[in-house]
């Protein structure tokens, strides 16, 4: 059990490490997976492992029965997103100064984009294998990973202005950046939930397969990146693409991309990737991504997702 998990409050995810991948599954399947405290805490703490085990080269998150996560946890009822006025959020009434809540406040942050920040600083690649409805938070945290598997069964929805709400999650971020403004508008102000094949065309998923052959091909491509690549080498190019949306300008891939090629280029890992392929056998790279990043990682200024 997790810190956060007592038996009467089980854990909400399951987590297995074979091979090399971890899988993470999201585990209250009696409540369609839906997003709660504890998973968020039980997530950003997988994540953790993940980046602290070498073991872990590749992570795959998926859902437990016939959902991927069917949103935020419903039962507070209409008090579920006014935090100051549920019972299990003392620390919203203790951000409260002069009859209202200090908007910039720890205790305002939402729970989700705690989640997404963790992923999107993840050391590992992400791939998520929706394997039913991703609604809400189910949608959004998969934004940051690095690529969207899904089944036949599977549905989306970004139906936060249908609930009285805004999107969350940071997804003002992710969304237009993955499928582009104009298709998170749409999907985002409609509020409606679609199927896995307009998932597909509007670029959210990158395939869509049988429910038979979804954790299948999840866990190939994961094996392709654990068996086949360098893991300092996989750190630093998720980081360089996905810090890179952001950029003003080329100049500043550049500067990194000169900073990465020139300390890998002098890497033990680079001698054996270019050695193994003239002798045409499997590379052994022996750089880790805990001892073995370069110095000049992070070169951007580290945040605060606790």
């Amino acid at each position: 059990m997790t810190p956060e998990s007592t038996p009467d409050n089980p854990p909400t995810l399951g987590l297995a490490l074979d091979d090399r991948v971890l899988t993470i599954t999201l585990n209250r399947p009696d409540k369609l997976n839906a997003f709660n405290a504890a998973m968020m805490a039980e997530l950003i703490a997988a994540f953790e492992r993940a980046d602290a085990d070498d073991e872990v080269r590749a992570v795959i998150v998926t859902g437990a029965g016939r959902a991927f996560c069917a949103g935020a946890d419903l039962s507070q009822g209409g008090k579920t997103f006014d935090y100051a006025a549920r019972a299990d959020r003392p620390d919203v009434q203790q951000a409260a100064t002069g009859g209202g809540v200090d908007l910039g406040s720890p205790a305002v942050r939402d729970g989700g984009g705690r989640v997404a920040l963790r992923i999107f600083e993840c050391l590992k690649p992400v791939i998520g294998a929706v394997n039913g409805p991703a609604v809400g938070i189910g949608a959004t945290m998969l934004l940051p990973m690095d690529v969207r598997l899904a089944s036949e069964a599977a549905r989306f929805g970004f139906v936060f202005a249908r609930r009285g709400i805004t999107p969350e999650a940071r997804s003002s971020w992710f969304l237009p950046r993955v499928v582009g403004i104009s298709q998170a508008l749409e999907w985002t102000l409609s509020g409606r939930v679609f199927d896995a094949a307009e998932a597909l065309a509007g670029g959210l998923v990158g395939r869509v397969l049988p429910p038979d052959q979804l954790l299948p091909a999840a866990r190939a491509l994961a094996r392709e990146i654990a068996d086949h690549t360098a893991p300092v080498s996989v750190a630093l190019t998720r980081q360089m693409m996905w810090r890179m949306l952001g950029a003003g300008h080329p100049m500043e891939a550049h500067r990194v991309d000169s900073r990465a090629i020139f300390t890998r280029g002098a890497s033990a890992d680079a001698r054996e990737g270019v050695t193994a392929f003239l002798e045409k056998r499997p590379a052994a790279f022996p750089n880790r991504v805990s001892s073995d990043l370069p110095a000049f990682f992070p070169w951007w200024q580290p945040q605060d997702y606790a």
